[in-house]
């Protein structure tokens, strides 16, 4: 990498960092804006532990079944991959999104590559697929939310209706995109790369990548079966995800104020989820402004409640990434140590791909 190429690199990771921390520090300040802080604290002490011990268990097992489900992903790629592996690298990706946003695909990546001894380029492509699968599924479970629920969603969130409509026709969209990319391969990819490269010679390279790597990480997932399978443990994965947020309501006793149950926790999950994808350090601020706002606006919990909720689910979440990935990094880390004889530090994931982004 040249000097001005790094120079503009930095400024573009410092840029980035600086609007994530901006978007964090705005969000906090609508969550918690008027709120009794000593009325919070209070509520999150009473917190019940046996609650967050189930929890934590609850969001080992969902990440554990994301693990198994990249396993099937990159089964035609290294069909013996260690699930250790995997579920550590998946863990160190978590891990490093909480400090530095999106960063952690490229990691568990990285990770995963040098354990397991394969080419970035094809583990980027899965960690793509993955991605869109992601993002398919939770748009799936915004539109869901608008047809459970059974009072007016729209007059609390007004902004949800439009958002709807905008998720469901990108989500034909990109089922269509992703169907056409795959049956043509390069031809449609290098017709779309053709009409950008005469706007910006620079994106359209860009564009090229992604859809290379797409088309390498589809590449890998072959069979009705495996793409059965994929789509099971998604769907899985999302009823425990709803599970996590029904646990959450009887860790700070909202079962106490009102009945809860397990469409409530679908909410919950689906509209906040929306939070998670903001670029900000593991969903601050934007995790605990949209789950106060469902709270609130739709189920009639206080403020201070409903902020509990919020601030011990995403704390418990938080320190679980990053505790476990830096327990699954090192201890990997010194397996890798003794296999190839040569231990390397942790950043050494993050410098890695700035050296050569």
């Amino acid at each position: 990498m040249t000097s001005d190429n790094k120079t503009s690199f930095t400024i573009k990771q410092t840029t980035g960092v600086i609007i994530s921390l901006l978007l964090t520090a705005i969000f906090l300040y609508i969550a918690f804006h008027g709120v009794n802080f000593s009325r919070i604290i209070n509520l999150i002490s009473q917190s019940s532990i046996f609650w967050i011990i189930v929890l934590i268990l609850s969001l080992l097992l969902s990440h554990f079944l994301r693990a198994v489900r990249w396993k099937i992903i990159i089964g035609s790629v290294k069909p013996n991959a260690s699930l250790l592996n995997l579920f550590g690298a998946l863990m160190v990706g978590y891990g490093v999104n909480c400090a530095i946003p999106r960063l952690g695909e490229v990691s568990r990546a990285v990770v995963l590559g040098r354990w397991e001894k394969l080419s970035r380029s094809s583990l980027f492509g899965t960690v793509i697929v993955e991605r869109v699968i992601d993002i398919l599924a939770f748009a799936a479970t915004v539109v869901i939310s608008a047809f459970i629920w059974t009072g007016n969603l729209y007059a609390n969130f007004p902004w949800l209706k439009t958002s709807i409509y905008i998720v469901t026709v990108l989500m034909v969209a990109i089922i269509l995109f992703l169907f056409l990319l795959i049956e043509m391969k390069e031809k449609l990819s290098k017709v779309i790369v053709r009409i950008i490269g005469k706007v910006s010679e620079k994106f359209a390279n860009k564009i090229a990548y992604i859809f290379e790597m797409l088309l390498m990480g589809f590449g890998s997932l072959k069979g009705i079966r495996n793409y059965f399978l994929t789509v099971l443990i998604t769907v899985i994965i999302l009823l425990i995800y709803a599970l996590n947020s029904y646990i959450g309501f009887l860790i700070v006793g909202m079962e106490n104020i009102t009945s809860v149950n397990y469409g409530m926790a679908w909410m919950v999950m689906s509209i906040s989820s929306i939070g998670v994808i903001i670029p900000t350090p593991g969903g601050t601020g934007s995790y605990h402004t949209l789950a106060k706002s469902v709270l609130v606006l739709l189920f009639g919990f206080g403020e201070e409640i409903s902020l509990a909720y919020a601030i011990v689910t995403h704390i418990v979440s938080y320190l679980l990434f990053v505790v476990t990935a830096l327990v699954f990094f090192f201890w990997l880390d010194k397996k890798y140590a003794k296999r190839n004889g040569r231990r390397e530090k942790f950043s050494d994931i993050i410098k890695t791909q700035m050296d050569e982004e």
